[in-house]
């Protein structure tokens, strides 16, 4: 048989066809010299096909392990079957002409050949049979479970021995959440034995305040198995302080299921710090940078510190700016307090008290500087606290007021108390940050101060100003002012009445443009110049506002703009009594009938003025009779603007309510407009009306 495709010498060889389609290599070489007479499917798959009728020292020079050949020489001469384990791989050239490692299981067995009749026997008439497993899966599967449990074991070395010696706080507990085991570090922070700490021990290290909210959320998180478990807590050292720390926990995990929790807790009471005092200013910047009321602004950043640090804090204003070792008395208001959710309420009284001469509050005004009291043997007393909060102080159960004199440009203008009731007391960083609190907000303090005096200045000038209307035989006249409700606007809205020397009743009300002192500045400037046009001579009131609008001006070019209605209730040449009026820019004034007909007067609309108006042209006047019992009503736009409403829509609600009040008194006609529109609107409202009396029967 000739199974050498590269050879033409006949070669006779036991039939091992039957090896052809076998999984395993099988090859068979011939002689003292291995020649290669057979190969299978398998071991050219592998190897690639190797030629026949070559020594196999000579087709295989690509196997770096050559001591095969050694063993194939002691199995041909003894005949004594040789087997090789998989101790090392094979490198070998592959059927794609690649240098591979593979692992096999190789046996070696010498096999007799079949000589043709009558051929002389001789030394090559036998050979050795090469029968190779390919185990190279098995193998690598095996050394990569062992280097997996060879790094697990390593691992779990190395876990131990930081659970052991670490310094850090690391901990490890059991499927249900309690603890098994803990490092030294534990001990060593919170001083605490270790069998106190295993189980659910180590909850008790927490700050009394934070101690249910972690076990709470700690239990949660053994139920839901999360991939990570993260909580913030105070925990207590062995020196008694507490210091706020950082626990991870994560679940370890196999088959499915959580077999235990290791948790680690890290030191982050300086990290803690630095996000408290930036979360603190920048809330406090917000808290004073509206348009809001110095009290509501005080308020509000009594908000930004409690409950933490402070559990409760109170604002007190004093009248008119201390300054620091100033002597005399010292009076303040108490504007605001805010307290946590376990204190009772405190509210303001709005009264002008005086400070206790040497006490707590009047020593941090007089001295400029934070004055800290805590609670004596003797308990709580009344010079302990600011003045009259001594009782709210009690049933509060207040053992530490902290007082922070507010500073703006050199003068004490509000005092801020910090309480501490069933908290630890206040520490040095914690007063140094309230103070840097109001060191950041005092600028808007004295911004806010300088508005609110501005604010008292203006409604004293136009309290000032608008005078009760005169006392008319036969007109019954009523006047209203509410002013903005805030705290940094001051308007310029004005009425006026008189009794022109001509015998007419003047109606005046108008609006200067702005919302500030100057506003109320301007609006006086024009209430008098108004009056001096009026009484000079008699004129249409078109040109009343003509030679006011001219008079205008002279003043300067921020102050001359303004609306106005000017009205005179005058007797009529057939008898009874009619409305002259002109309109400058401003709502129209609302006539109501006794039977409670309503509507507005537009006859007479112009422009406002300012100047606006072209130099010698008439501006436009109108009449209108007056029935017996009719209203005549002036308004700003206060009582009739609401935001993201259009104008009309305001007067048409101001017509249908004057006239359902159409028969009610003057007074009651008035504050019912007021009321209804003082509590919506942001602006300051004037209303003047005036009535005639019913007709008789």
């Amino acid at each position: 048989m000739n199974d050498d495709p590269h050879s033409d010498e006949p070669i006779t060889f036991p039939d091992l066809t039957v090896f052809n389609p076998a999984p395993v290599a099988v090859a068979l070489c011939r002689g003292p010299e291995h020649v290669l007479v057979y190969t299978n499917d398998t071991y050219r798959r592998l190897f690639g096909a190797r030629q026949y009728g070559v020594p196999a020292r000579q087709l295989l020079t690509d196997l770096k392990q050559q001591q095969i050949f050694q063993l194939m020489d002691t199995v041909y001469k003894t005949g004594e079957p040789v087997v090789i384990g998989p101790q090392s791989p094979m490198t070998l050239r592959d059927e794609r002409g690649v240098i591979r490692d593979r692992w096999f299981n190789i046996s070696l067995s010498r096999s007799a050949l079949q000589i043709p009749p009558g051929e002389p026997t001789g030394p090559g008439d036998h050979g050795v049979l090469v029968v190779l497993v390919d185990v190279t899966g098995e193998v690598t599967a095996k050394e990569a479970a062992h280097e997996q449990a060879e790094q697990r074991r390593r691992a779990l070395l190395r876990y131990q021995s930081l659970v052991a010696v670490s310094a850090q706080m690391v901990w490890v507990a059991d499927p249900e959440g309690q603890v098994v085991q803990l490092s030294s570090g534990w001990r060593r922070v919170t001083g605490m034995p270790g069998d106190e700490l295993l189980g659910s021990g180590w909850l008790d290290s927490a700050h009394p305040r934070d101690r249910a909210g972690l076990a709470e959320d700690w239990h949660r998180a053994v139920r839901t198995e999360p991939d990570l478990f993260e909580h913030r807590y105070r925990i207590r050292h062995r020196d008694g302080t507490y210091r706020h720390c950082a626990l991870r926990v994560v679940p370890v995990r196999e088959h499915g299921g959580v077999t235990e929790w290791v948790g680690a807790c890290a030191d982050i009471e300086d990290q803690w710090l630095r996000e408290r005092r930036n979360d603190l200013l920048g809330r406090a910047s917000m808290a004073v940078s509206g348009p809001g009321r110095l009290e509501s602004v005080l308020e509000a950043l009594g908000r930004v510190v409690v409950p933490e640090p402070a559990d409760a804090c109170g604002a007190y204003l004093l009248p008119e700016g201390v300054r620091p070792q100033a002597a005399g008395p010292l009076m303040t208001t108490h504007v605001a307090t805010v307290t946590g959710p376990r204190l009772p309420s405190f509210p303001p009284d709005g009264r002008l008290r005086g400070a206790l001469p040497g006490g707590p509050f009047d020593h941090a005004v007089r001295q400029g500087r934070t004055v800290l009291r805590r609670v004596g043997p003797a308990g709580l007393t009344d010079t302990d606290v600011p003045p009259g909060a001594a009782a709210w102080a009690r049933a509060a159960g207040i053992r530490e007021v902290a007082l922070l004199p507010v500073a703006v440009l050199g003068e004490i203008q509000a005092v801020v108390a910090l309480y501490a009731a069933d908290r630890d007391p206040f520490d040095p960083e914690e007063i140094s940050l309230a103070e840097e609190v109001l060191d950041r907000t005092a600028p808007a303090f004295g911004r806010m101060l300088e508005l609110q005096r501005t604010r008292r200045v203006a409604l004293a000038l136009q309290e000032g100003l608008l005078s009760d209307p005169p006392e008319v035989p036969g007109v019954d006249i009523v006047a209203r002012y509410a002013p903005s409700t805030a705290a940094n606007e001051v308007g310029g809205d004005w009425y006026d009445s008189f009794v022109i020397p001509d015998g007419a009743t003047a109606l005046i009300i108008g609006d200067v443009s702005g919302h500030d002192l100057q506003a109320s500045v301007t609006m006086s400037k024009m209430r008098n110049m108004l009056r001096g046009i009026a009484v000079d001579r008699r004129e249409p009131p078109g040109d009343v506002l003509r030679r006011l609008d001219r008079a205008t001006r002279l003043l300067g070019p921020e102050e001359c703009l303004a609306t106005c209605v000017y009205a005179r209730i005058e007797e009529a040449a057939g008898g009874g009594r009619r409305l002259g009026y002109s309109v400058a820019g401003h709502p129209p004034p609302l006539l109501v009938t006794a039977d409670g007909r309503a509507r507005f007067l537009e006859g007479a609309q112009d422009v406002m003025l300012g100047g606006l108006k072209p130099d010698g042209l008439p501006r436009a006047s109108a009449a209108e009779p007056l029935e017996p019992g009719s209203t005549v009503l002036l308004y700003t736009d206060g009582l009739v603007e609401r935001p993201a409403e259009h104008l009309d829509q305001g007067l048409e609600r101001l017509r249908r309510r004057a006239a359902a009040l159409a028969r009610a008194p003057l007074s009651a006609f008035c504050d019912d407009l007021l009321r209804e529109a003082s509590t919506v609107s942001g602006d300051d409202i004037a209303l003047l009306a005036a009535r005639l009396p019913a007709a008789a029967g």
